[in-house]
């Protein structure tokens, strides 16, 4: 894998999980959202050493799609407990 593929792997998996970090505040208000911070502190702890793993594109693919499926389940949650700023995170 040439190093510029290493840091677009790099680059995409850090967007995924920062995406997903940024709506802990939004999953405290969530009944569910409670056990979910608890994952949070693996996944704070797997980004500051995701430079360290080998990435491949099937690898990066698949948590790009579960990232995506997980922003969409939470749109019905958060939209019932009276949000009306949640917005969508876009995966860049």
């Amino acid at each position: 894998m040439s190093e510029l593929q290493s840091h677009s792997h790099l680059h995409r998996i850090s967007n995924c999980l920062q995406t997903i970090l940024e709506l802990e505040t939004d999953l405290k208000r969530l009944e569910m959202g409670h056990a979910l911070i608890k994952e949070f502190v693996v996944l704070k702890a797997f980004l500051e050493k995701i430079d360290r793993v080998d990435l491949r594109e099937e690898d990066v693919l698949r948590i790009e799609r579960a990232t995506s499926t997980f922003l969409d389940e939470l749109k019905g949650p958060l939209s019932l407990v009276g949000e009306k700023n949640f917005r969508r995170h876009p995966l860049q």
